[in-house]
C-alpha cells in the first residue's frame, strides 16, 4: 500500500510559516534543495490545498525562466510531470497535471491507495495535513526544521486532541543547521 507523507519547511517552535504568513526563512541553499529534490523523486502524487497551489504554480512554467540554474530547472521538470490533486472550495479549475479533489482527503487517499501507482502520496500544506491526520491517514512525518523562531503563524502540527505515538526512521543535519526529521506513525498491531 502507498505511504501517505507529510513533508514541508518547519521553524523550531513548529510553524510552517510566521505571523505576517511569510516563509522566506525556509528558502533552502543548494544542499537541502538536492535533498528536498530527491525527496520528490519518490511522490507518485501530492495532495495541496489552494493557497499551497497558487504559491507553486511558478514551477508549472519555470522551465522557460531563463535565470535558472540547473538543479532548479531539473525540480520544476519533476514538479510539472507530477500529478497533483487540489482542495478548493473556490477554485473551479487548475492548471498543470492538477485535478480538482472530487471528495475530501480521506475519499482521495482511499481512492488513490486502491489505484495502481507507484510512489508516495505527498501532503502538502498544513490545513490539509490536519485533516489527513484527524483521520489518521499519514504514514509519515517529514520535517525539515530551520534554526529560527518565528513566534507563531500556521502550525506544522495539527491541533487535535488525539495522541500520535512515532517511531524515528532517519535523520539528518545539513551544514546551514537545517535539521531533517523523519518519523514513521507506530500502528498497533492487530490481535
Amino acid at each position: 500500500m502507498r505511504s501517505v507523507t507529510y513533508s514541508m519547511g518547519v521553524s523550531l517552535d513548529g510553524y510552517i510559516c510566521g505571523p505576517d504568513g511569510g516563509f522566506r526563512w525556509t528558502a533552502p541553499d543548494e544542499e537541502v534543495f538536492r535533498f528536498v529534490t530527491d525527496e520528490i523523486r519518490q511522490v507518485g502524487v501530492y495532495l495541496l490545498g489552494r493557497r499551497l497551489y497558487e504559491t507553486m504554480l511558478y514551477w508549472e512554467t519555470a522551465d522557460q525562466d531563463p535565470s535558472l540554474d540547473a538543479s532548479m530547472l531539473e525540480w520544476a521538470r519533476i514538479w510539472k510531470l507530477l500529478p497533483k490533486v487540489v482542495f478548493s472550495t473556490t477554485l473551479s479549475t487548475v492548471q498543470g497535471n492538477a485535478r480538482l479533489a472530487s471528495g475530501g482527503p480521506a475519499e482521495e487517499i482511499e481512492r488513490l491507495r486502491a489505484e495502481p501507482g507507484k510512489g508516495d502520496i505527498a501532503i502538502g500544506g498544513a490545513t490539509l495535513a490536519a485533516e489527513a491526520a484527524a483521520s489518521g491517514l499519514i504514514d509519515e512525518y517529514r520535517a525539515r526544521v530551520y534554526p529560527v523562531l518565528v513566534g507563531g503563524g500556521i502550525p506544522f502540527f495539527p491541533r487535535h486532541e488525539r495522541r500520535v505515538d512515532l517511531e524515528l526512521v532517519e535523520t539528518r543535519t545539513f551544514s546551514s543547521g537545517v535539521l531533517y526529521l523523519r518519523y514513521r506513525v507506530a500502528r498497533q498491531a492487530l490481535l
